[in-house]
C-alpha cells in the first residue's frame, strides 16, 4: 500500500516540478523511477529496489503479469487520446514541411535507425526497425515545455508543435503495426510465411473494423442521447477498456491497433460531446503517465542499463541526433524557403516523448516474455534516446536559437483579448500593416467571423491554461483586452500581461472610469472617453479606421482633443515614420510623436 500511495504521490510530485520549471514532465518522472528503481539497489542495506514493479515474476506490486496488463491498458487509454488529436483537416491545413516531416521524414527516420541499430548494436533486422519506428515520435508533451519561453518566429514553432501533435498517433500506429509483424514472425521462428502474412492481416482487419465500428456505435450513442451527461466520461473510458479488450480476443495483439483507430474516428467528428471525453481523458493520461514512467523506469534492472552502458549506444545515440534527425529536416524541408539556420534549429529540437517510452516498455515485456532474442535491448535503448534528447534539447534549445539567430529580437505580436466587430476591425487594420495579431474568444461564432476574414482566431476560454502551451504565440508582446466585460478585461491583463504583455498591456475603460477620465488607468485603452459600448456603436455606424497625418506635437494634441469633441471619432493608434504602430494609451498626452507621424481613428472622419 505504502508503495501504490508513493508511486502516486512521486507522481504528481513530478508533474508539479516540470509545470514549476517548464519542463517536459517525462524527464522528472524517469529520473525519480530510476532512482527508485535501479538506482536505489546501489544504496539500499539489502540490495533491493525501494519500489519493486515485479520481483522473481511472482511477487511485488504487480506480480506475475499483471504489471503486463496495467501498462497495455494504460497505454490503449493514452493512444485512444493521442488519436482523438489527429484532425484530418489539420494534416491537409499544415504546411508542405510539416507534412513531408510526419511522413518522409519519419520513413527516413525509420530506415536510418534501424540500419544503424543493427550494425551498431547488433539487433536483428525485426528488432533495429521496432527500435527505429519507436523513436520517430517526438510529441507536444516534450516540445511545448522545451520551446514555451523562447521567442521564435511563427513558422519555426508552428513547424515543432504540429509536428509533434501529429506524428505521436501516426507513430503509435506504425510501431504497433511493425510490433505485430514481428510478434507473429516470432511466431514463427521469424520466418515470415504465408501464415505469417495471415495472422498479420487478420490482425489490421480486427483492429480496423472493432475501431471504426465501435466510433461510430459510440457517435451515434452521443446523437441520440442515450447517455446521460454525467455518465459520458466513465462510459467512454469502459468503452476504451472494453474495445482493446474484445479486439484482443479477436485477435490476439489487436487491442492497441483499436483504440488508436477508434479515437482518430471520433476526434474528427464534430460533436460538442467529445471536448468533454477529451478532456477527461487528458486527465486520466495525466495520472496514468505519472503512475506508468516510475513503475516502467523503475522495473528496469541495473543489468538492463549495462547492456547500453558502452560506446556503440553513444554512437547511436550520436547518430540520432547529429546525423539521421537533421537528414529528415534537411530533406523534408527542401525548396520550403526556410533559412539554413532555421533547417539547423529545427534538426536540434527532436525530443522523444512519452509515446515512444511507454510503447517501447510494453513492447519489451512483451517480446521478453515471448523468448525473442535481445528483445531486452529495447526499452533501455528506447529509454536512453528519450532521456538523453530530452535532456539535450530542455539544456541547449536557448543556446542553439541563439547560435542559430532563430530568437526574435523583439516581440512584436499583438494578442487581442475578444472577437467582437470592434476587435475585429483593429484587427484586420494591423494584419495589414504587416504586424501578427491573434484573436482569442470563448464565443465560437465570433471566432468564425473572424477567420472568415482571413483573420488568426482561436476559441479560448482566458480562465483555463490552454493559452500557455500555445508554442506558436511565443512572439507575441503586446496584450489588448477588448471585451464587454470589465472584469474578465481586467483577469485577461493579470492573468496574461507576463507571458503576453511584456512590451505593453492595455484593456477598455470601463463605464465608471469613463466617466472620471482624470483617473484613468495607466492600462488604459485609445482615450479617456470611450467604453466597450461607444466603441461598438462607432463601428457599428463606421466601421472603418481613418488616417491623417500629423504635422507637429501641438497638432497630435489638437487631433486628440477633436476626437473627444466628435462622439463618433475614436483614436486608437499612431503610426512613426518608420511604419512603427504605437497604441495610444488613455494618458494619450505621454505618447511622443514628431512630424510625419500618422493619426489611426475609428468612425466618422474628422475635419482636418
Amino acid at each position: 500500500m505504502v508503495e501504490l500511495a508513493g508511486i502516486i504521490i512521486l507522481g504528481i510530485i513530478a508533474q508539479w516540478v516540470a509545470w514549476k520549471f517548464k519542463i517536459p514532465a517525462i524527464l522528472p518522472l524517469i529520473l525519480i523511477g530510476l532512482l527508485v528503481g535501479p538506482i536505489s539497489t546501489l544504496i539500499s542495506e539489502d540490495g533491493n529496489k525501494w519500489i519493486e514493479p515485479v520481483w522473481n515474476g511472482k511477487q511485488g506490486l504487480f506480480p506475475g503479469e499483471s504489471l503486463f496488463n496495467f501498462v497495455s491498458l494504460a497505454i490503449a487509454l493514452i493512444l485512444f487520446e493521442g488519436g482523438m488529436t489527429l484532425k484530418k483537416d489539420e494534416i491537409r491545413s499544415v504546411g508542405p514541411v510539416i507534412y513531408k516531416l510526419i511522413t518522409l521524414g519519419a520513413f527516413i527516420t525509420m530506415i536510418t535507425a534501424g540500419v544503424a541499430a543493427h550494425f551498431i548494436i547488433g539487433l536483428n533486422w525485426p528488432l533495429s526497425f521496432l527500435f527505429s519506428s519507436l523513436i520517430i515520435v517526438t510529441g507536444p508533451t516534450v516540445i511545448t515545455p522545451i520551446l514555451r519561453n523562447l521567442p521564435l518566429k511563427k513558422d519555426i514553432s508552428t513547424i515543432l508543435k504540429w509536428e509533434g501533435i501529429l506524428i505521436d498517433p501516426i507513430g503509435a500506429l506504425v510501431a504497433v503495426l511493425v510490433f505485430e509483424f514481428i510478434r507473429i514472425g516470432g511466431d514463427h521462428g521469424m520466418e515470415y510465411s504465408k501464415e505469417t502474412l495471415v495472422e498479420f492481416g487478420k490482425i489490421v482487419i480486427i483492429g480496423l473494423s472493432i475501431g471504426f465500428t465501435s466510433a461510430y456505435a459510440f457517435a451515434t450513442s452521443l446523437k441520440q442521447r442515450w447517455i446521460p451527461h454525467y455518465l459520458l466520461n466513465v462510459v467512454a473510458l469502459a468503452l476504451v477498456l472494453g474495445v482493446f479488450v474484445l479486439a484482443d480476443l479477436f485477435a490476439h495483439e489487436s487491442g492497441l491497433l483499436a483504440v488508436v483507430i477508434m479515437g482518430m474516428v471520433l476526434g474528427n467528428m464534430k460533436l460538442d460531446a467529445l471536448k468533454d471525453v477529451l478532456y477527461f481523458k487528458e486527465t486520466i493520461s495525466i495520472l496514468l503517465i505519472s503512475i506508468l514512467f516510475i513503475l516502467l523506469s523503475a522495473n528496469i534492472n541495473l543489468s538492463d542499463l549495462e547492456l547500453i552502458y558502452n560506446w556503440n549506444s553513444l554512437i547511436l545515440f550520436s547518430l540520432v541526433v547529429l546525423l539521421i534527425r537533421p537528414l529528415g529536416v534537411f530533406l523534408s524541408a527542401r525548396k520550403s524557403g526556410l533559412s539554413q539556420n532555421e533547417k539547423v534549429f529545427i534538426s536540434w529540437v527532436g525530443p522523444r516523448g512519452i509515446v515512444a517510452a511507454g510503447i517501447a516498455s510494453l513492447f519489451g515485456l512483451k517480446l521478453t516474455m515471448q523468448g525473442v532474442q535481445n528483445a531486452n535491448y529495447i526499452t533501455p535503448l528506447v529509454f536512453m534516446i528519450v532521456l538523453g534528447t530530452v535532456l539535450l534539447n530542455a539544456t541547449t534549445a536557448k543556446l542553439m536559437a541563439r547560435f542559430t539567430r532563430v530568437l526574435l529580437k523583439k516581440s512584436e505580436g499583438i494578442l487581442i483579448v475578444g472577437a467582437s466587430p470592434p476587435a475585429r476591425l483593429i484587427a484586420k487594420y494591423l494584419q495589414n500593416n504587416n504586424r501578427r495579431v491573434v484573436l482569442i474568444d470563448s464565443n465560437r461564432t465570433n471566432i468564425e467571423k473572424s477567420q472568415e476574414e482571413g483573420l488568426e482566431a482561436m476559441e479560448c476560454n482566458i480562465y483555463e491554461d490552454d493559452i500557455f502551451e500555445n508554442i506558436e504565440l511565443n512572439d507575441v508582446g503586446f496584450l489588448l483586452a477588448l471585451t464587454g466585460s470589465n472584469t474578465i478585461n481586467e483577469y485577461a491583463l493579470s492573468k496574461l500581461r507576463g507571458s503576453f504583455g511584456e512590451e505593453g498591456a492595455f484593456r477598455l475603460i470601463s463605464p465608471e472610469e469613463m466617466r472620471d477620465p482624470d483617473n484613468n488607468p495607466e492600462e488604459g485603452l485609445f482615450s479617456q472617453t470611450d467604453d466597450f459600448i461607444n466603441i461598438s456603436e462607432v463601428v457599428r455606424d463606421y466601421p472603418i479606421i481613418n488616417e491623417v497625418k500629423i504635422k507637429s506635437p501641438e497638432h497630435y494634441k489638437e487631433l486628440m482633443k477633436a476626437t473627444m469633441k466628435e462622439i463618433k471619432s475614436i483614436p486608437v493608434f499612431v503610426k512613426g515614420i518608420d511604419n512603427e504602430i504605437h497604441i495610444i494609451p488613455a494618458s494619450y498626452k505621454d505618447l511622443k510623436v514628431n512630424e510625419g507621424y500618422t493619426l489611426m481613428y475609428i468612425g466618422k472622419k474628422l475635419k482636418t
